[in-house]
């Protein structure tokens, strides 16, 4: 018989802030907007970085654009790894498992924009779906491969 399990390995129901019984798939939906937020924190240091290094220091807009994802997908790292998936997974084996899910991210990304907008809907809304089918099988391969056991 299959039971679901949540990350920690833990069966069936568990117990909710205000002491009340759980299901999985409440614990599974706080932890993918915990996902989502700390996606959103990423974005956020990933802009910020980037119009430091152009405004500020004057420097590449390109190399501004690559060195903001790098801070940006740290910071992604770093609050999945504790706030989302309290893993204890170490680093020498996350973080590489993290950058190939978000290398593959960025394919699919750039494969669902190309397919989209080159069959005619809008880019922005191209976009759009992207982001949305990447959160979610970013949020599963993290989940299961990246931070799991």
């Amino acid at each position: 018989m299959f039971r679901p399990r949540s990350i920690r390995g833990t069966v069936g129901f568990r117990p909710l802030p205000d002491g009340r019984q759980g299901s999985m798939m409440h614990g599974t939906l706080v932890q993918f907007l915990k996902f989502a937020a700390a996606g959103a924190v990423g974005t956020v240091c990933h802009y910020a970085t980037l119009v430091l290094w152009v405004e500020v220091l004057a420097l590449p807009v390109v190399a501004g654009a690559l060195a903001g994802f790098c801070v940006g997908a740290l910071v992604n790292y770093l609050l999945a790894r504790r706030f989302v998936f309290d893993s204890d997974r170490p680093h020498g084996s996350a973080l590489p498992r993290f950058a190939v899910v978000a290398t593959a991210g960025a394919a699919i990304n750039t494969g669902i924009v190309a397919l989209l907008y080159g069959g005619g809907v809008h880019y922005l809304v191209a976009q759009a779906v992207a982001t949305v089918a990447v959160l979610a099988c970013n949020f599963i391969a993290n989940r299961h491969w990246t931070f799991a056991g």
